[in-house]
């Protein structure tokens, strides 16, 4: 049911950013065929194979190694960062605005998981290397630092922490299990959307569309404050997902990783 609903969200999302965001131009003078765009994307095998690879390792952790590794471990560090910041994010469940929560929701199950995906074929489409390059080197270096953290330094999200029900859950019942097959619920620090909606932004930037960037500029800030708003996340979390995506992005810089 979620699925035939997010996908359905997906593709309104598309002919929105292909309508009012793309540039008539691309449009016109991109690939015509499907020759051509076959032949794109086996030129881009190397990245586009290093994005689904990490997707494929994250869910293998999600669905056998986390669980088993928690267990072994027996505890849960968020006792450690509720001490650091106290009650910040937990009042923001306190104090949910209604319009706020819908808005936000949109952001963290539609919006943010678009961008993932559009972003990497527009990249791909468009023919620019140093974007997709940077994202999928971005997306492997980012995912080979958090995965240890994420095994070895398990943190219960806001949420689960204090045991009050999912904000996606208020505004779309039944999601919770969905959104827990790509998941779990002590995978917080550093926050993955934090990290991965800079990077995205990041290497949007790199295609000179000034009028995506600023969508997705305006995407990234609403994606970071969604996962306080919505208390998914600790402040922590997002510090520190913020500091690696640009640590990241500085290292591919330097190395010039992704010419």
């Amino acid at each position: 049911m979620w699925f035939v609903v997010l996908f359905l969200s997906q593709i309104i999302l598309l002919l929105l950013f292909l309508y009012f965001v793309i540039p008539r131009s691309f449009l016109n003078d991109g690939p015509t065929g499907y020759n051509e765009i076959i032949n794109l994307f086996y030129r881009f095998r190397k990245p586009i194979f290093i994005i689904l690879f990490v997707v494929f390792v994250h869910l293998i952790e999600v669905r056998f190694f986390d669980p088993e590794i928690t267990s072994w471990i027996g505890n849960d560090y968020a006792n450690v960062i509720l001490k650091m910041e106290g009650d910040v994010v937990f009042w923001f469940s306190q104090n949910w605005n209604p319009v706020l929560l819908h808005y936000f929701v949109f952001i963290y199950i539609i919006v943010y998981p678009f961008t993932l995906w559009f972003s990497p074929v527009f990249f791909i489409i468009s023919n620019n290397k140093k974007a997709i390059n940077t994202l999928s080197y971005g997306l492997l270096l980012i995912y080979l630092i958090a995965v240890p953290f994420y095994l070895f330094l398990p943190i219960s999200n806001v949420y689960t922490y204090y045991g009050f029900t999912f904000a996606l859950e208020m505004v779309i019942p039944n999601i919770e299990n969905f959104f827990y097959s790509t998941t779990t619920s002590n995978n917080c620090l550093p926050s993955l959307h934090t990290a991965m909606t800079i990077l995205v932004t990041y290497s949007v930037s790199l295609t000179n569309n000034k009028k995506l960037y600023f969508v997705n500029f305006f995407i990234m800030c609403s994606v970071i404050i969604s996962v306080i708003y919505l208390s998914i996340h600790w402040i922590s979390d997002v510090i520190i997902g913020a500091l690696l995506s640009v640590g990241v992005i500085t290292v591919i810089k330097k190395y010039e990783l992704a010419d």
